[in-house]
């Protein structure tokens, strides 16, 4: 599967959260209280342990689940690049919101004294899925033996390995999540067309360092341009926008390898930046309408 040009360039968010899940587990992995850090009903509506539900957000309970959960942050970062820093923030939160309290539900519903949930992003990675099966594109397709697979599979695999990896514990939270996803995709509330201001989105630019190599800064999303539609792929994209005037000039590679990082073919993300302008938002718009028809 294409993954356009490697590091965290045009993805703050996604970098700063990756840092602050790996520290989390490393500090409290070293002290032995990683597998403390799940909690259950009687721990936040009885002992008010409200602290766990933070923290759990960022810590993973082992190395495995730590490893195969970072990897699905680094390739969901496609999505920031995508809908940009500022929306990818307000999904960010909503996911790890709502999939906390459906989780807080499930546990009061379910009435088993013993039974937590997994500590971890479990609500973003699951949530994340929602707009990968729909909206990431197939960019490739393989055959083992007599079974057919696509590049995509290989993300799915990895989900199913963290969803299943301590059975209930991590099941709870990865349903949660798929929840939050598809609410958040029905853009419950307007949720979609919610915004921070400006300055916390830049302050997660300043906290995290910036990717090895020569990136270019992130390019301002066009006034006109529909990538500021509420949604991930603008499948629903307004009509009213004002048509972009092709460029003749030739698109810079990193922009074209951003369009192939979210699954499209090389030839078809040239042309798409020509007649978009070399604006990578409006180009994203284009390609996904041309596949709805």
């Amino acid at each position: 599967m294409n993954v356009g040009p490697s590091g965290f360039n045009n993805a703050p968010v996604t970098r700063a959260l990756v840092i602050a899940c790996t520290l989390f587990t490393i500090i409290f992995g070293t002290q032995g209280r990683a597998n403390q850090l799940g909690w259950s009903y009687q721990d936040i509506f009885q002992k008010l342990q409200i602290w766990k539900l933070i923290i759990s957000v960022f810590t993973f309970s082992s190395t495995p689940e730590l490893l195969f959960g970072l990897y699905l942050l680094y390739y969901f970062r496609v999505f920031e690049r995508q809908i940009g820093s500022n929306k990818y923030s307000v999904f960010l939160l909503f996911s790890f919101v709502l999939s906390l309290l459906l989780a807080v539900l499930a546990l009061q519903l379910i009435k088993d004294p013993s039974l937590s949930t997994l500590s971890g992003p479990y609500g973003l990675i699951f949530s994340s899925f929602v707009p990968f099966y729909l909206d990431i594109p197939v960019s490739t397709r393989f055959r083992i033996l007599s079974l057919h697979f696509s590049d995509k599979a290989f993300i799915y695999l990895a989900g199913l390995q963290l969803l299943f990896s301590s059975w209930k514990r991590s099941i709870i939270p990865g349903l949660c999540g798929i929840i939050a996803g598809c609410l958040y995709r029905l853009n419950i509330f307007r949720i979609r067309r919610v915004k921070f201001p400006e300055f916390i989105t830049s302050f997660f630019a300043r906290l995290s360092w910036p990717s090895m190599g020569n990136m270019p800064p992130p390019s301002a999303p066009a006034r006109n341009s529909p990538g500021n539609v509420p949604s991930f792929a603008g499948r629903q994209m307004e009509r009213n926008y004002t048509a972009p005037v092709s460029s003749t000039v030739e698109p810079p590679e990193d922009t074209i390898a951003t369009l192939m990082s979210m699954g499209f073919d090389r030839n078809a993300a040239r042309q798409a930046l020509i007649h978009a302008g070399n604006d990578v938002n409006t180009a994203t718009n284009i390609l996904l309408e041309s596949q709805s028809h």
